[in-house]
């Protein structure tokens, strides 16, 4: 017992100053600086929203018509190319419609006029300069409803990766500037991490579609611009 007790006060001994080393090791210098990075593309596809309404006394006999208009369209589609993988049912909505009238009392009375049925496919159209026929063949064969487009890109991979370079290099920029100003000098990067990344695609809504309106729709594709933010850590020197 008396042998182990200088043995444990020496092993003590030994340890405390490393342990008030690491305690006094002051944290080193740093700044952190956000960067971004912006590259833009022509986009190579386009998603439309296409819905199929139609109304009728009862709700099967609505149904049935909706159900034969939207096998028209679908096929009019697989006929100009677009694959079974590009077409999604998005949604199918059964209501009926009330008419309403005013009572003397100045309340309202409802009345079932009729039955609404709401058929959405999306299609994904891969050759892009095709979107504006296949919006004019969807029209003819019954879609009166949607018309949403959102011109998007296959494989952003490459240009994603360009826009996190370029946000890199605008932190990296950043810093410098920071550290010129305040006199100092920049160390190594201590940490990076990605903070966002903005797909920007967003959808165009068309406006209600009738069938007698003649020709292909005119669509112009634009650019999709994706962002990318980063936070880097610096040493300060």
């Amino acid at each position: 017992m008396t042998m182990k007790l200088p043995a444990l006060a020496l092993a003590a001994a030994m340890a405390l100053p490393t342990i008030a080393g690491a305690a006094e090791a002051p944290m080193p210098p740093r700044v952190v600086v956000i960067g971004e990075g912006e590259a833009a593309v022509a986009p190579d596809m386009a998603i439309l929203s296409l819905t199929v309404m139609r109304e009728a006394a009862t709700a099967r006999e609505a149904l049935d018509a909706n159900n034969d208009a939207m096998a028209a369209v679908i096929a009019a589609m697989k006929a100009a190319g677009i694959e079974e993988r590009d077409l999604q049912t998005a949604g199918v909505q059964i209501m009926p419609r009330y008419d309403y009238t005013n009572k003397p009392d100045g309340t309202q009375e409802a009345k079932l006029a009729a039955y609404q049925v709401s058929n959405t496919l999306s299609v994904r159209v891969r050759d892009i300069a095709k979107t504006g026929e296949v919006l004019d063949k969807s029209v003819s064969l019954g879609v009166n409803q949607g018309g949403g487009i959102t011109f998007t890109n296959d494989d952003p991979a490459a240009v994603i990766t360009e826009a996190r370079k370029k946000a890199v290099a605008d932190a990296i920029a950043k810093a410098r500037t920071l550290t010129e100003a305040a006199g100092v000098s920049l160390g190594k990067i201590l940490e990076i991490s990605e903070m966002s990344f903005a797909s920007p695609p967003m959808p165009y809504m068309a406006k209600a579609m009738r069938a007698e309106d003649a020709g292909a729709a005119p669509v112009q594709a634009g650019e999709n611009s994706y962002k990318v933010q980063v936070s880097v850590t610096f040493e300060l020197k």
